[in-house]
């Protein structure tokens, strides 16, 4: 099982780590609440996993730009 990091506003891949042995209290994603864990992780039928965040382009321009976050998909 592998695990994806994609950013949630851009859709840069950011990396993975080959999750055979990382378990999610380790990633500290125990810690989500069910909400958080629906909007941050995304699983497919091959047991690979994709967690959504937010890369440092990203979070720099809405830092700048905090109106942007009322669009659905402002960095694309």
């Amino acid at each position: 099982m592998a695990i994806h990091y994609v950013c949630r506003h851009c859709r840069t891949y950011l990396g993975s780590i080959d999750g055979g042995r990382i378990s999610e209290a380790r990633l500290g994603l125990h810690s989500l609440t069910p909400a958080e864990r629906r909007d941050i992780i995304a699983y497919d039928s091959e047991g690979e996993v994709t967690v959504r965040v937010t890369c440092d382009y990203c979070k720099e321009a809405l830092e700048h730009h905090p109106e942007l976050s009322l669009l659905s998909s402002p960095l694309q």
